[in-house]
């Protein structure tokens, strides 16, 4: 049930979103070669930003979300398999993917800590961490807002915007290259987080 309410509230604030993030999906995978394995991919938002003859893995928990992705798959010069994955648990070999890439994911997933261990045994050494994080605020009561709207958040699958993912990813002992907070003025009451990191 809360998979299907997550997702009738996201498919009406998606549009939105996406035309609001496209410079920055552009600018977290449009560079990105070999293989690539995307947590939490939704209705595949980022796909139309890879480069042809990129190997996707595209993965998300919910079923709902990915008969969408497969439709958008279709559509774009990648080439994309999409599958049902929980990044607490991925299905794949260590060391796989040249790249995992994370959208809007981080903020949501019950054991943060786990899902980036995940991530880190799933790349290879020297592979690219990309991610783009909603992140706690810096002023005060924004942060103390982050909070206080936690027990409502399920409608919108458990995201937190109230975590230190930036320090998360630190010290799940991946090194940050570069960090950036974009100005998205159509989501400014949200902030956001660019983190370019490696194993």
């Amino acid at each position: 049930m809360r998979k299907r309410i997550f997702k009738w509230v996201y498919d009406r604030l998606e549009p939105g979103e996406r035309a609001a993030l496209a410079p920055y999906r552009e600018r977290l995978v449009g560079d990105l070669e070999g293989r690539v394995l995307e947590i939490g991919c939704g209705q595949g938002a980022s796909f139309g930003h890879y480069r042809a003859g990129t190997e996707v893995v595209a993965t998300d928990y919910s079923e709902l979300m990915l008969d969408d992705a497969r439709r958008e798959a279709d559509r774009h010069p990648a080439s994309f398999v999409v599958r049902t994955a929980d990044v607490l648990d991925l299905p794949f070999e260590d060391g796989e993917f040249d790249a995992v890439v994370s959208m809007l994911v981080l903020c949501s997933v019950g054991d943060q800590k786990k899902a980036l261990s995940e991530v880190r045994r799933v790349l290879k050494p020297g592979g690219s961490l990309r991610v783009l994080e909603h992140m706690r605020s810096k002023r005060w009561w924004r942060f103390w807002l982050q909070r206080s709207i936690v027990p409502i958040m399920w409608l919108f699958d458990g995201e937190r915007f109230d975590r230190a993912t930036d320090v998360a990813i630190r010290d799940a002992g991946f090194t940050v290259d570069v960090q950036e907070e974009p100005h998205i003025p159509e989501l400014a009451s949200i902030r956001r987080v660019l983190i370019f990191a490696r194993k």
